[in-house]
C-alpha cells in the first residue's frame, strides 16, 4: 500500500481541522437551531477536494441524464463544511432523477456503515447534475429541497453542471437553500449573477427564482486531499493532457448554438411584430433581450477560442518531440 510506504499521515492540524468532528457540538448546533430565526443564515459552503471531484466524476458519467447523490459533513457558524459525498442508486433522465425505497435504504446502510468505521458525519446535503442548462433550481429541485429542509434541517442542495464544468475549464457549481413558504425576499436578494439559460427552461427558471437563494461556494485541500489527488494526476496526466473539449463537449456545443439560432429567431420575430404595430417587446425588454443574446454568443465564442488556442499551444509543445532531430550536413 503506498499509503504505508510513505507513511502518509494527517501531521497538519490547522489544515486537516475541517475534518475533525466534535458530535456534542453538533447535537448542541441541531437544538439551538439558529438558522430558524434567520432565512440566510447560512451563507457559505466549504468542500473538500476529494468531494469535488466525486461529485463532478459523478455528474459526468450520467451523460445528459440528470444524476443525485447525498454529501457528508458538519455545520460551523454560518457555514456548511462538506468533507465527503457518495452516489445514489437512483434512475435519472433528462429533467429529473427519481429517488426511490431502495435509495432510501442504501443511505442508511451507507451512513451506518460509516459510523460503524469512526466516521460520525451526518448527511448534511444533496447534490445532482443539471447536464448543460446552468447551476439553479428547477421547480421540482425547490420542492425536493422544501422537503429536506422540514424533516433533516440543516440541509443543503448542491448542482453541478457537467458540460459547462468541461467547456469552461472550471468546475460549474451552485449551492442554494429555499425560503420558508410564507417568507417573501427583498427584490434585491433573489438577483444573482447572470447565466445562460437554455430557451426550453427559461419558463422554468425564472417561476422559481424567487423561492431560494444561493451560497457562497469554496474548496479546501487536507494534506490527504493533497496526497490523493497526486496520486490521480500522476496516473491520468497524459490522457487529461491530450484530451480537447472542443471533442469531448461537442454535442452540448451543438446544443448551445442551436439553442443560440432559436433565441436570435424568437427575438427578431418580436422585433418585426413590433415594426408592424402589432404586440412587442417595449425597448428596454428588447435591448435586455438582445443584451443576452450578445452576452450567450460571447460566451460560446470565448470557450470556442479557448478550446482552439489550447489545442495550438500543446501542438507547439508536444508535435515532433519524439521525432529525430535531423543534424546540419556541412557543404
Amino acid at each position: 500500500m503506498p499509503e504505508l510506504e510513505n507513511a502518509v499521515k494527517l501531521v497538519d492540524p490547522h489544515r486537516d481541522a475541517l475534518y475533525s468532528y466534535d458530535k456534542a457540538e453538533q447535537d448542541t448546533i441541531g437544538k439551538e437551531r439558529p438558522w430558524k430565526n434567520d432565512p440566510h443564515y447560512f451563507k457559505n459552503v466549504r468542500i473538500s477536494a476529494v468531494a469535488l471531484l466525486k461529485m463532478v466524476m459523478h455528474a459526468r458519467s450520467g451523460g445528459s441524464l440528470e444524476i443525485m447523490g447525498l454529501m457528508q459533513g458538519k455545520i460551523a457558524g454560518d457555514t456548511f463544511i462538506v468533507t465527503d459525498a457518495f452516489r445514489l442508486p437512483v434512475e435519472g433522465t433528462e429533467t429529473r432523477v427519481n429517488a426511490s425505497a431502495e435509495a432510501d435504504e442504501y443511505v442508511v446502510q451507507y451512513l451506518s456503515a460509516c459510523r460503524d468505521n469512526g466516521r460520525m458525519e451526518n448527511a448534511v446535503g444533496w447534490y445532482h447534475s443539471h447536464p448543460g442548462y446552468g447551476c439553479w433550481l428547477s421547480g421540482i429541485d425547490v420542492a425536493t429541497q422544501m422537503l429536506q429542509q422540514s424533516h433533516v434541517d440543516p440541509f443543503l442542495a448542491v448542482v453541478i453542471d457537467p458540460d459547462r464544468t468541461i467547456s469552461a475549464g472550471k468546475v460549474e457549481i451552485g449551492a442554494f437553500r429555499t425560503f420558508p413558504q410564507d417568507y417573501k425576499p427583498a427584490a434585491s436578494s433573489t438577483g444573482d449573477e447572470y447565466q445562460t439559460i437554455p430557451l426550453n427552461k427559461i419558463e422554468d427558471f425564472g417561476a422559481h427564482a424567487s423561492q431560494y437563494y444561493s451560497l457562497e461556494v469554496s474548496h479546501y485541500k487536507s494534506s490527504l486531499d493533497s496526497y490523493l489527488l497526486e496520486l490521480l494526476w500522476n496516473k491520468y496526466w497524459v490522457s487529461t493532457i491530450s484530451q480537447s473539449p472542443l471533442f469531448t463537449n461537442r454535442e452540448y456545443s451543438s446544443k448551445q448554438m442551436l439553442d443560440l439560432s432559436q433565441k436570435i429567431q424568437k427575438a427578431q420575430k418580436a422585433i418585426e411584430a413590433q415594426s408592424r404595430g402589432g404586440p412587442g417587446p417595449r425597448a428596454t425588454a428588447k435591448d435586455s433581450t438582445l443584451d443576452k443574446i450578445v452576452r450567450d454568443s460571447n460566451k460560446i465564442a470565448g470557450e470556442e477560442m479557448t478550446g482552439l488556442l489550447a489545442g495550438e499551444v500543446k501542438a507547439k509543445l508536444f508535435n515532433g518531440v519524439s521525432a529525430p532531430s535531423v543534424q546540419a550536413q556541412g557543404p
